[in-house]
């Protein structure tokens, strides 16, 4: 499936306006003034047949739409669209309107490397925004190296990853597993662990740093079960029982997509209640979005790590959310994931206009130190890892679907993809 998208002509008169005004404080505090197409002829910023004209650039967007997926994907869609109409209400990149082809990974790991190929040789796209999970990463990487493409990655993720043609605008495991568990421990006393995801590259990978963490760097702390099942898997009922029957202090759930549903409802209807914290819960994957498919009165009480959480209330992000809702709906809601989607669009924004070029080569050397302190998480760096440097926080869930921050990091923290004794 392929959408392409001439965003400026789908848009009115006063959501061009509405976009413009909501734009202008992201806008203001790092991009250039005045740049015109016919001060960046296309012939010179586009020395590497990239789909860009006089008076246009296109991008890719690249994530799941349909399958298991999509409950988690749909917003992070939704947040690129956001920044792309609103760079475009702006003036656009070097004097271009931004127009995008929008593919569906239809959460299959094989289509979105196919997908990937489509966009980067067909298509000829600038840049790609897209996949959430490790394994649909991991298969469009080895496209992206062979193409030359640029992606932008907008999910929390396991680290171990430092690729020359990615920006990773999510957090990797310092920044949230290692950081979380070392809240739970301090903060609530835990020392017993049940370690539970979805079956594949991330949750693996994910609790394989989370193990190593527990037993080698937390004193006196153990692990009492690990368990995975496949993705879409829908009955939790048995694993529920052994959770009962090893009465952790925690349970680190890192299920993904509509999975959440089944498990939380499961939960809730085997008698544990998230609120009483014994045991307590603690996630990594679920997210605003998340929630309104589970349901709030499923998961309040629960607690999640992210760097971004909707209730956040600085300036950057009341902006966002009120400019997310006029775009989307007042019901919509916004996770991590979603936030940091958002991102892509204008840190590729900021590193063209400061290579004064689309080609891929000088936008990756320009990309390294860009500074976004409009980002509606709050101010965010792009470390010569091509990480960010971002805030750790933790948020309680809420029986209204939001989250509540009990925590956060007073610095910044710095991303560590290949932490020492975790590899």
């Amino acid at each position: 499936m392929s959408d392409k998208g001439k965003s400026t002509d789908s848009l009115g008169m006063s959501r061009r306006a509405m976009l413009a005004g909501s734009a202008a404080l992201t806008a203001s505090l790092f991009t250039p003034k005045g740049l015109k197409a016919a001060d960046y002829p296309t012939s010179e910023v586009n020395t590497t047949g990239l789909a860009v004209t006089d008076d246009t650039v296109t991008v890719g967007i690249l994530h799941s739409i349909t399958g298991t997926m999509a409950i988690s994907e749909t917003g992070s869609v939704q947040a690129e669209k956001l920044a792309i109409e609103q760079i475009n209400a702006q003036g656009g990149i070097l004097g271009r309107k931004i127009e995008y082809v929008q593919e569906d990974g239809a959460s299959d790991w094989p289509t979105f490397a196919e997908k990937a190929k489509k966009l980067l040789v067909n298509d000829k796209v600038a840049s790609v925004m897209g996949c959430w999970t490790s394994a649909s990463r991991k298969a469009v990487l080895p496209v992206f190296e062979q193409y030359n493409g640029f992606l932008y990655y907008p999910t929390f993720y396991e680290g171990l990853e430092e690729s020359p043609n990615v920006i990773y605008t999510g957090q990797e495991a310092t920044q949230q597993i290692i950081a979380g568990l070392d809240w739970v421990n301090k903060e609530k006393g835990a020392k017993s662990f049940y370690l539970l995801g979805s079956d594949y590259i991330w949750p693996r990978t994910s609790n394989k740093i989370a193990r190593k963490h527990i037993e080698n760097f937390m004193e006196g702390c153990k692990v009492v079960g690990e368990e995975y099942y496949p993705l879409g898997h829908t009955q939790f009922n048995s694993v529920i029982n052994k959770i009962r029957l090893k009465k952790p202090d925690v349970i680190y759930a890192i299920v993904v997509g509509g999975s959440n549903v089944a498990f939380y409802k499961q939960l809730t209807a085997a008698g544990i209640d998230p609120a009483a914290e014994k045991p307590l819960v603690l996630t990594i994957s679920v997210t605003e979005d998340e929630i309104r498919g589970i349901g709030g009165e499923n998961i309040a009480g629960s607690y999640a790590c992210m760097k971004y959480f909707q209730s956040l209330e600085n300036e950057n992000n009341l902006e966002f959310v009120k400019s997310f809702k006029e775009m989307w709906g007042d019901d919509i809601v916004i996770g991590d994931v979603t936030q940091a989607a958002y991102l892509g669009p204008w840190l590729w924004k900021a590193a063209v206009e400061k290579a004064g070029s689309f080609d891929v080569d000088k936008v990756r050397e320009a990309q390294v130190g860009i500074e976004l302190p409009t980002a509606p998480e709050g101010y965010v760096k792009v470390h010569e890892n091509h990480h960010l440097w971002s805030k750790t926080r933790v948020g309680k869930a809420l029986a209204d679907g939001q989250y509540e921050v009990v925590f956060e990091t007073a610095d910044l923290v710095e991303p560590d993809p290949f932490p020492e004794g975790y590899q």
